[in-house]
């Protein structure tokens, strides 16, 4: 959507709604894009630039007072758009990284680590942001301002967080030449020593996750 039909509620370019969902339509827009795999090269840092600039517009939002919706119960947006596909893309693209763990929730103790998808997390986080955007394009503001708050706090926001550092790790393993623990591709019927394999790791980190994602050593 341009900027002109995201204004054309009539409200001031420079107010909070407009700012936040501009930014929530740039977000989508932006990684849909990279899902296409039209530019793979620079998938992982742009998805990493992308989240932690999602993350600033939820943490306005977190810090927002509590926004409360015009109506009791939420007006029917209509069915959710399918984001299956969006998912697949990127599955497909991101395949030798996908997976990575997750603590749900940090101040939990003892809660065992759980793999999650790097593809599942955006495609839900894409379908968090839709929803509240579908209401925004109604002319609902407060409704959408409501749901992105509250969807902040309870899925997008903890979902956003965890594949940023899923990203950022990713980035700072290729980066700091520090191998991953394990990697698809990789020979384990070789006989190596422990300083072998860590480099034959290496080696496949580089040729399967870096160069195809767009991503370089340290030199």
């Amino acid at each position: 959507m341009s900027d002109v039909m995201l204004h054309a509620v009539g409200q001031d370019p420079d107010s909070f709604a407009v700012q936040i969902a501009d930014s929530i339509e740039s977000f989508i827009v932006a990684t849909t894009e990279v899902a296409k795999g039209d530019e793979p090269d620079s998938a992982i840092p742009f998805l990493l630039l992308e989240v932690s600039q999602l993350l600033l517009t939820g943490g306005r939002l977190g810090a927002h007072e509590d926004i409360v919706p015009d109506e009791r119960y939420e007006p029917d947006t209509g069915p959710d758009l399918d984001v299956d596909e969006l998912r697949m893309r990127f599955a497909t693209m991101l395949e030798p990284i996908d997976v990575f763990s997750e603590v749900f929730d940090p101040y939990e103790p003892r809660k065992a680590p759980v793999p999650s998808r790097i593809s599942d997390s955006l495609a839900d986080i894409i379908m968090d942001l839709r929803h509240g955007l579908a209401h925004y394009r109604a002319g609902r503001t407060t409704e959408a301002l409501w749901w992105w708050q509250f969807s902040y706090f309870s899925n997008w926001g903890p979902t956003a967080s965890a594949t940023l550092r899923a990203l950022q790790s990713l980035v700072a393993h290729v980066r700091l030449d520090q191998p991953l623990a394990e990697l698809d591709g990789l020979d384990t019927d070789e006989d190596l020593t422990e300083d072998a394999l860590a480099e034959e790791a290496g080696k496949v980190m580089v040729q399967e996750i870096a160069a195809p994602l767009g991503l370089r050593r340290a030199r």
